[in-house]
């Protein structure tokens, strides 16, 4: 693998984020000082600032993938992880789509994500719009939020978001387990650890300094095959169909490698 490959996204994605946060962090931080007591506070802010601009470019450069992932195929009551500034909701068949449940614990991204969420024809006053301050990792407050818990939701989407949650596999096998419903489905495009052994020792070794940038966003798991290896309480799949595809004309050599898959869960009881 290049050097330039190996340094190169990753230097220029830390120098993109310190030129387009830094100074509004600042700015924010002087007017709130108390925010330097809480450093995951302050990692969220300065990704707030940060989803700003490179939010709208990463979706705008991945919109051909969440078109085919998302429009045809999100339906019902849809759980949107890390919704961070709501790009999900223009994705959504309004028609077909009755309520859109924005996961996102960092709360300096709720009033973008809510105004994102309105113009995509989704409101907290008719209900089909509910912001959860909550993480994925709570799935009992998830569905504590919900009009019908035992139901649970009929798709859940996770973009970019299981880079960062914590306790990543037990968090998935309790929001597949519990939170979808059965016969639901599971949506994603995550970047994930490379097949490639050179590329994914990259990846390791970067992944604390990218982590360090972007809020706790990991490069270097294995996001993919956690999804594909979540079992039923009988030890068995939980999938009753899977699909994992990948980036058409992605190189494995990409520290940033991606899957999208769409994944139903088999029909219990």
């Amino acid at each position: 693998m290049k050097l330039s490959a190996a340094f190169g996204s990753i230097l220029y994605g830390i120098f993109f984020a310190i030129q387009n946060a830094l100074l509004s962090t600042l700015q924010a931080i002087f007017k709130s000082p108390s925010v330097l007591l809480s450093p995951t506070s302050l990692s969220r802010l300065f990704m707030s600032k940060l989803w700003v601009t490179f939010g709208p470019g990463l979706d705008t450069n991945c919109r051909s993938e969440k078109e085919q992932l998302i429009t045809p195929n999100a339906y019902g009551i849809v759980l949107d992880i890390g919704a961070g500034h709501g790009h999900t909701a223009s994705y959504l068949d309004k028609a077909r789509v009755t309520q859109y449940i924005a996961l996102e614990p960092n709360v300096f991204m709720h009033s973008q994500l809510r105004e994102t969420a309105n113009r995509c024809g989704f409101h907290e006053s008719d209900g089909t719009l509910l912001i959860l301050a909550c993480g994925a990792e709570d799935p009992v407050s998830i569905l504590s939020s919900l009009t019908q818990p035992l139901q649970g939701v009929d798709t859940l989407i996770s973009i970019f978001t299981l880079c960062s949650v914590p306790s990543p596999q037990n968090t998935l096998t309790a929001l597949i387990t519990d939170v979808l419903r059965s016969g639901g489905q599971f949506l994603f495009f995550e970047h994930v650890l490379s097949r490639n052994p050179d590329a994914a020792s990259w990846q390791r070794f970067w992944a604390p300094i990218w982590s360090f940038f972007f809020d706790g966003c990991k490069i270097d798991r294995p996001t993919n095959i956690w999804i594909e290896s979540v079992m039923d309480g009988q030890e068995g799949s939980i999938w009753a169909e899977q699909a994992i595809w990948g980036i058409l004309g992605e190189s494995e050599d990409s520290l940033f490698c991606h899957r999208i898959g769409r994944m139903i869960k088999q029909v219990i009881g």
